[in-house]
């Protein structure tokens, strides 16, 4: 894959922790390119696999789930009744092409639905350019939580470790199988009427963005789902039918108590289309073991749901207090939200967040206290988010991973990635406070020096060590220089004397008790 080339002037708008709609828009178009080629990746993977791991059947259910993805991506009739998620959208659009077929095997056959098929046209899939809406079929394959799917895939499609155990296999399985239910969801947005089976494993079928399906068996169930003029029929062996009625842009609604849909939030003001809000997606959190800090997966009551909303509703106008560049980023980059449980021994405004390189443009949270609460949250991790793609596409040191850096955020010692991606979301969340602390009254601008201080502060504490490296490249020093920059210009504007006090006696004990436990076994920093 050739890399798009990132401009100086987009270069240095980053490092200054800003970036213009086309700079953003830079980093999305890639990143959804490089959604398209993973799945590319699973497509091929799956064709090439030992029929133990992935069998004649399964692949032919590949093609077929393919050939509806790309009908879906067609550009839509106007009699569709319901237009695909981003529709109106400015910043990301669907390409002239249709996707194309994934593999040279032909053959490829539709599921059952009404209608004559067409078959899906060869060529190579490129991104949406700026300026159009997204098709239904690119609105799946560029959702967030698409990517972790694909690379589950992919490990599970990988044979060289040898015959997989029962579990592994299981867990392919379902994984190859999603992406029927994919397929379905961008079918049915785009308006094509078709009937498909798909299975509810464990009990649960899950459709992304729209819902999920309780069977009332817990084992693996065979659903039949069938698509008309917006309107879903799930049957069951074991229950009644589930009729569910597709919502614009996210979502679907069913009086069956059997149906859990997508939570949904009303857009940013400065958005078109609403946020999900996704307790259902089952690849929405990394498997595995987490990070003590970070709770698990939520599933939201109307209580959380509710304060997820009151929170969600002044997240823009307490964003645009830190400047309007901060709600463009929102608007760009945000696709999805996933809600977490909140850490274990948390209290107070204690909560946690993350975000997932595979899963670019969601965020996942514990539910934020107050606007002011997610506002920085999203400060903070769409920063993680802007420097991961911004890695993608740019080499910016060649550091080994070998943890040594101390950063006054954490208390063990960092590798020097870390403390980049640490300093860089600390610096925006600095400049963020100190625009708030500008413009606002007591007491909300105190609250905002106080924070302006302890960030600014951390930042100082941890920015020499990054400066100092030998292993930044050339453009990683550009970006580093423009990042220490904005750091200098935030003293033309100081804090109040007693918040910087307070905020620099923090780090200074920070440091001690860092030093205390780990500086005699470190290796030193490189020089």
């Amino acid at each position: 894959m050739t890399r798009p080339t990132v401009p100086d002037r987009a270069l240095v708008e980053l490092g200054r922790t800003e970036g213009t709609p086309d700079t953003l828009a830079l980093l999305v178009r890639d990143q959804d390119t490089r959604r398209l080629l993973l799945l590319r990746a699973v497509l091929d993977a799956a064709e090439a696999a030992d029929p133990a791991l992935c069998s004649p059947g399964r692949k032919a259910r590949l093609r077929e789930d393919w050939s509806l993805l790309a009908e879906a991506d067609r550009p839509q009739r106007p009699d569709t009744a319901h237009p695909p998620e981003d529709a109106g959208q400015d910043r990301r659009g669907m390409a002239q092409a249709s996707l194309g077929a994934p593999h040279p095997l032909p053959g490829t056959a539709h599921p059952v639905r009404s209608g004559t098929a067409r078959p899906a046209p060869s060529g190579t899939a490129h991104p949406p350019p700026p300026g159009a809406g997204l098709s239904p079929a690119r609105a799946r394959l560029f959702h967030p939580l698409t990517g972790p799917w694909a690379l589950s895939c992919l490990h599970g499609l990988d044979g060289r470790a040898g015959p997989p155990d029962e579990l592994t296999s299981r867990r392919l399985r379902q994984d190859l199988a999603h992406f029927s239910a994919i397929a379905a969801v961008a079918a049915a947005r785009a308006g094509i009427p078709f009937t498909v089976r798909l299975t509810a494993y464990a009990g649960v079928l899950t459709l992304p963005s729209l819902g999920s399906l309780r069977t009332a068996t817990t084992g693996d169930v065979p659903v039949h789902v069938t698509h008309r003029e917006g309107c879903l029929t799930v049957r069951r062996p074991d229950a009644a039918d589930v009729v569910v009625r597709l919502e614009s842009g996210i979502g679907a609604w069913s009086g069956a108590l059997a149906w859990p849909p997508v939570h949904v939030l009303p857009g940013l003001p400065s958005a078109r289309g609403p946020m999900a809000l996704d307790d259902v997606d089952p690849y929405r959190v990394a498997p595995g073991p987490r990070h003590r800090t970070l709770g698990g997966p939520a599933t939201l009551d109307d209580g959380d749901g509710k304060r997820w909303l009151q929170a969600w509703s002044g997240t823009e106008a307490a964003l645009r207090t830190g400047g309007a560049h901060r709600v463009t980023e929102a608007v760009t980059l945000l696709r999805c939200l996933v809600p977490l449980e909140r850490p274990p021994g948390a209290a107070g405004r204690d909560s946690c967040s993350a975000t997932r390189h595979e899963a670019f443009g969601a965020l996942l949270s514990s539910t934020p206290q107050d606007a002011l609460a997610l506002a920085e949250t999203l400060v903070h991790e769409l920063h993680h988010a802007k420097l991961a793609a911004l890695g993608d596409l740019v080499t910016l040191h060649h550091a080994d991973p070998e943890p040594r850096y101390f950063a006054p955020w954490k208390t063990d010692p960092r590798p020097y990635d870390g403390l980049l991606q640490g300093i860089y979301s600390h610096l925006a969340l600095a400049d963020y406070f100190q625009r708030r602390a500008l413009r606002t009254a007591p007491p909300d601008s105190e609250y905002a020096w106080s924070r302006h201080a302890r960030y600014r502060a951390q930042v100082g504490a941890a920015l020499p060590g990054l400066v100092g490296s030998p292993d930044l490249t050339v453009r990683g020093r550009r970006f580093v220089d423009e990042m220490t920059a904005t750091y200098e210009r935030m003293a033309d504007l100081p804090a109040p004397r007693n918040h910087t006090a307070r905020a620099q006696a923090y780090v200074k004990a920070a440091r001690a008790l860092w030093t205390q436990r780990h500086a005699p076994a470190l290796p030193r920093p490189k020089e």
